[in-house]
C-alpha cells in the first residue's frame, strides 16, 4: 500500500511550507489574531509534545531525531504489509509518517520543532496555561489525527472470515 505515500509527502510539503510562512512573518511570542479562540504564535518546541524533555542540555535533539526516523521506517514496512483494501489504516498511517517526517525534519535541521498554531478558550482548565491548549503545527495535527483514526480502526475489526477447508 505505498501507494499511499502521496499523503505523507503532502503533508511534508504542507507542514514545511507552513513553518517557512510562520518564521519569515510571525514574531516569537507574539500572537496574531486570526478568529476567535485562534492565533498564530510562533514558538519553539525543544522537546517533545507539550515540551517534554525539552529543557534537558541538547542530548533530546538526536534522541528525538532518531526516534522519529524509527518510527518512519517501522511505518513505511507497515504500509507494504497492508492489504488493498485497508486504504483508511494506509491514510492513517500515512498522515502520521507525514508528521513523524515533518517535525524530524525540523530537528534535524534546527535541532528544535517550530509551532505557530494556538488554540485558547476564555477559561482555564488543568490542560491548559491561561486558556492556551499548547502551540502546535500542521505535523502535529497529521500525527493526531492519524493516530485517533488507527484508534477508531481497531474497533472496526475486518469482519471477512477466512475460507474454510475441510
Amino acid at each position: 500500500m505505498l501507494k499511499w505515500v502521496w499523503v505523507s509527502i503532502v503533508t511534508v510539503m504542507l507542514d514545511q511550507l507552513s513553518k517557512w510562512v510562520a518564521v519569515a512573518n510571525l514574531e516569537q511570542g507574539i500572537p496574531q489574531a486570526v478568529m476567535p479562540h485562534l492565533n498564530w504564535t510562533l514558538a519553539y518546541n525543544y522537546g517533545a509534545a507539550f515540551s517534554f524533555l525539552g529543557d534537558q542540555e541538547g542530548w533530546q535533539r538526536w534522541f528525538f531525531v532518531v526516534i522519529s526516523f524509527v518510527v518512519s521506517a517501522y511505518i513505511l514496512y507497515w504500509l507494504r504489509k497492508l492489504d488493498r483494501s485497508e486504504h483508511w489504516a494506509a491514510i492513517s498511517l500515512a498522515l502520521v509518517l507525514g508528521g513523524a517526517l515533518g517535525n524530524g525534519i525540523d530537528r534535524l535541521i534546527s535541532g528544535r520543532v517550530t509551532d505557530f498554531i494556538d488554540l485558547y478558550v476564555n477559561f482555564d482548565l488543568f490542560f491548559l496555561y491561561n486558556g492556551h491548549f499548547a502551540t502546535f503545527n500542521f505535523a502535529d495535527i497529521a500525527i493526531t489525527t492519524g493516530a485517533v483514526l488507527l484508534v477508531i480502526l481497531s474497533f472496526f475489526p475486518d469482519t471477512e472470515e477466512a475460507p474454510q477447508t475441510s
